[in-house]
């Protein structure tokens, strides 16, 4: 991998580690040390990925290797200046922008809604200052940021639109949360400058277009809709907020975190934290589903406005009114009486001509469509993963039988290439898998008939999971044993 460019993006270095891991790649060529990295943290970790896979690393335009100890040596002291340097230079461009912000100038990118930029500094667009105002008032009159959106859309306000030097035009997109946020947190619309890095705001050398008032009492809802504020939890991106609970009532916050690389986003309340991804979509299906069925056991008037409103993730929080987690089981409760509200969400242009068959049931109250769904926590999915980057994932019933029909299928595989001759270490190392994955694989051949026949018919117990199967496989030869651990542990 001979690299002559700038210093490696991390996608790009991810995937140079997937090669070497593959053992695809033996040495990896640099023009100079720093085009791989600049930060000895990260240098230091690649190194152990590169030690672990027998994979050298040798720079063309500087003398050292890392196979000898005068080369890590050298290394070392190389990538001591490069960190040096960009450390340096970052904090040049922090100084030079925080001087110009302190005169009151624009430091450069695209200036925000409601502003033009000439000569470096901000001048109020004139067609633009109605739209910011009007985005602080919907905020004013609405219950959060997606209600806010949803008004917004509504009457066609859209991001900032502007053309490059190029004369490209650029923006002109649907509003989001997030652009809402943004807007309204703001402070260059009070004509201040703030600067993040150092934590000050300057007085700009444009126009306010927003009065202070308005200002803090949008500010002042912002806080008051956050009832979590101790928490880690990200009020402006989760599809769901407020809207998942417990048996008991507890409600789920929304949170998020990361461990190394790895990105999390999940919903938690009383000890149990469930995949934001994976929660998202697997309600996204089911209102889809509900919106494409026949809806016969609805009354004529509800079932033409629910028929009328094409799907987008944002109607899920108006429509839901809550969505309870219990016991492997995802409840979804559709209000289905209040459906004046939901005239602005349709569409009397367009009509759904779907009609597959009802997901749902009506409530004794007639209140609610409900929709069940049986779901299964799989730690380190054998699926895609959907949820950023977590180590746990909620899936469906089929998705859960689909895994441990694969699994059975990998143990059938396996017996039929030993009694053909080819040893455990041979078919290990032909699948890329350790010994020890292959004799779990191999367990699961032995497992009782009716275990086999009820997983292969889709008839599999709650809280049923691959690694169970493994265990009730390795540690049960007695088929009815087994059958107990599995219908009834």
């Amino acid at each position: 991998a001979a690299l002559s460019g700038g210093t490696m993006s991390r996608p790009q270095l991810k995937e140079m580690l997937a090669e070497i891991s593959a053992g695809r790649i033996q040495c990896v060529l640099v023009y100079k040390i720093d085009r791989l990295s600049r930060s000895i943290y990260d240098f230091k970790t690649m190194m152990k990925e590169f030690e672990k896979h027998n994979c050298n690393m040798v720079s063309i335009t500087q003398s050292f290797d890392t196979s000898s100890a005068m080369g890590k040596l050298t290394l070392n002291m190389l990538l001591s200046f490069a960190e040096f340097e960009r450390e340096v230079a970052s904090e040049r461009v922090r100084d030079k922008m925080r001087a110009t912000k302190a005169k009151g100038l624009w430091t450069g990118g695209v200036p925000p809604l409601g502003y033009d930029l000439k000569f470096g500094k901000l001048v109020p667009n004139e067609s633009e200052i109605p739209i910011v105002r009007t985005i602080f008032e919907t905020y004013i009159e609405s219950c959060g940021f997606i209600d806010c959106c949803d008004k917004l859309n509504e009457i066609g306000i859209k991001q900032k639109e502007w053309h490059t030097k190029h004369g490209e035009k650029k923006g002109g997109k649907p509003i989001t949360t997030t652009v809402i946020e943004r807007i309204l947190k703001s402070e260059i619309y009070l004509g201040k400058l703030p600067n993040k890095t150092s934590g000050e705001v300057f007085n700009g050398l444009h126009k306010p277009i927003i009065d202070k008032e308005l200002f803090n009492s949008v500010g002042q809802k912002i806080r008051d809709n956050n009832n979590h504020p101790n928490a880690v939890y990200m009020n402006n991106r989760a599809l769901l907020h407020n809207k998942i609970m417990n048996a008991n009532g507890t409600v789920f916050k929304n949170k998020k975190g990361n461990r190394g690389t790895k990105k999390y986003r999940y919903y938690r309340a009383d000890g149990i934290s469930l995949p934001m991804g994976d929660i998202d979509k697997l309600v996204s299906d089911n209102v889809l589903d509900f919106l494409n069925s026949n809806m016969d056991i609805l009354p004529p008037e509800k079932k033409l406005i629910f028929k009328q409103i094409q799907f987008r993730p944002q109607i899920m929080h108006k429509i839901i009114d809550k969505i309870i987690y219990h016991d492997s089981k995802i409840t979804i409760f559709i209000n289905i009486a209040e459906t004046d509200s939901y005239k602005n969400l349709s569409n009397p242009e367009y009509m759904n001509e779907q009609n597959i068959k009802p997901n749902f049931y009506i409530s004794g109250d007639k209140q609610y469509a409900v929709v069940e769904t049986d779901v299964f926590l799989h730690s380190r999915s054998c699926i895609n993963n959907r949820n950023a980057g977590g180590e746990v994932s909620i899936i469906t019933r089929s998705e859960a039988v689909a895994i441990l029909i694969r699994a059975l299928s990998y143990g059938w595989k396996y017996k039929r290439q030993m009694e053909n001759g080819v040893g455990v270490k041979q078919i290990a190392k032909n699948e890329q898998r350790d010994q020890r994955t292959i004799y779990k694989y191999l367990n699961l051949v032995y497992l009782s008939p009716k275990i086999i026949n009820n997983i292969m018919s889709g008839k599999i117990p709650k809280h049923t999971t691959l690694q169970k199967l493994i265990t009730i496989a390795s540690s049960e030869t007695d088929f009815d044993k087994q059958e107990n651990h599995f219908f009834y542990s």
